[in-house]
């Protein structure tokens, strides 16, 4: 905690409270302390750090390793990215959250990096994997570990392509800032595809799941990560002023505390790096964590009216409550750039789920409007079959429990 005494106090004590959260907002399985750190990309300077050492489950920043490969490969010639890789029964049958593609079908490399970067899909990993390493995904976890260690990644075994659970699939958030900035400096031209917003994949839009991207100035990628054992976990890069910052954060106990726990991070040091002006004002940084709580589902509901554009009527409460068991649970829907969109994404979500209670929620970033959209008053076995079928035919879909903790591991 040394590099601490370089920062404001408040933003001390706001990590030390991090490291010791009440035991109403853990995890039931209890998450181990949350790692973070910051690190100037240019220099590799560490301005920040807690528990940065500590091991933590990777989950899906395990794909940042898998794409580090991919690119390696189109820097060398070995692959191109119109290349079509095949997608075995192994990397088609991998959950959760997934482009569905299936046994037998074709993947292009660079469908295969959009997929991982917005979706954060798994089959779209575990064929580029076994691509790689001759159809053998353990021995492409044997290579991504070689290459870890290579890097300076010491303290990190990698056993999957995906970052699905492994007891033995371990990483620091320190040895993580180190793979961010390596894919920074070894692929520049590669490392806009972490900044998409959205791709076209056989006529479906898959959205990106970072919400840094939207709400956070400068942020221009990478990705986020979450399963049950691993917690919520996220690393971001950020440019301003000529000065790149990365931060990880990871084992945070929801959505909403990892993105407000990074934009303080950043922003904390930027103002170390450039001065108190660059920061966000306590304002902006307030009005980016309520709009990150919306796309998270957490935030303020505005339900819709009771009759969505096309006519159709807005399913009530009663809906929900005639399912079995505890109907508490929501459908996060994702965002989308217009009301009609967000509106077809709830009848669909809708059909699937059997019921509900529809609402949008909108936003104004920039110049654009965004409507969001989640289905509440869900029971858990409906929640958790209609978001595997969207996801499956790839739609944004993600099962929230009540406290708003996600079930999809991504």
């Amino acid at each position: 905690m040394r590099a601490c005494l370089r920062w404001p106090l408040a933003l001390c004590l706001a990590v030390a409270g991090a490291l010791t959260l009440p035991s109403r907002a853990t995890r039931a399985d209890v998450l181990p302390p949350m790692s973070s750190i910051i690190v100037d990309a240019h220099s590799g300077q560490t301005l920040f750090q807690a528990q940065a050492d500590a091991p933590r489950y990777p989950a899906s920043l395990t794909k940042l390793m898998t794409l580090y490969m991919l690119f390696e490969a189109l820097r060398d010639h070995r692959i191109t990215l119109n290349q079509m890789m095949p997608v075995s029964e192994h990397a088609a049958d991998v959950q959760p959250v997934k482009l569905g593609v299936r046994p037998g079908a074709r993947l292009s490399v660079e469908e295969s990096i959009l997929g991982m970067v917005t979706l954060s899909a798994n089959d779209a990993a575990t064929a580029a994997g076994e691509f790689l390493a001759g159809g053998d995904e353990t021995r492409f976890g044997a290579l991504m570990t070689l290459k870890a260690h290579t890097l300076g990644m010491d303290d990190t075994v990698f056993r999957n392509a995906s970052g699905l659970p492994d007891p033995a699939q371990i990483t620091t958030a320190h040895d993580l800032a180190i793979l961010a900035r390596r894919l920074i400096q070894d692929f520049p031209d590669e490392y806009h595809y972490f900044s998409t917003p959205s791709f076209l994949f056989h006529g479906r839009v898959i959205f990106n799941h970072d919400n840094l991207l939207k709400y956070y100035p400068g942020a221009d990628g990478m990705k986020t990560g979450y399963t049950n054992a691993a917690g919520h976990n996220l690393v971001s890069s950020a440019l301003r002023g000529g000065v790149r910052l990365i931060g990880v954060v990871m084992a945070a106990p929801s959505n909403g505390f990892r993105d407000h726990q990074m934009m303080s991070m950043l922003d904390d040091g930027f103002a170390t790096e450039l001065g108190p002006a660059a920061g966000l004002s306590a304002v902006a940084a307030t009005v980016a964590m309520r709009r990150a709580q919306q796309v998270a589902g957490t935030g303020p509901v505005v339900p819709v009216p009771a009759t969505l554009p096309n006519g159709q009527r807005q399913v009530g409460s009663q809906v929900g409550l005639a399912m079995r068991g505890p109907s508490n649970w929501s459908l996060d829907l994702g965002s989308y750039p217009s009301k009609a969109a967000a509106s077809t994404a709830l009848r669909i979500g809708m059909r699937s789920a059997g019921g509900g209670v529809m609402h949008l929620a909108s936003a104004k970033v920039g110049a654009h409007r965004k409507w969001h959209a989640w289905i509440a008053s869900v029971s858990p076995a409906h929640a958790r079959a209609a978001c595997s079928a969207m996801n499956h035919y790839g739609r944004a879909c993600t099962a929230i429990r009540p406290a708003g903790r996600e079930l999809a591991e991504r």
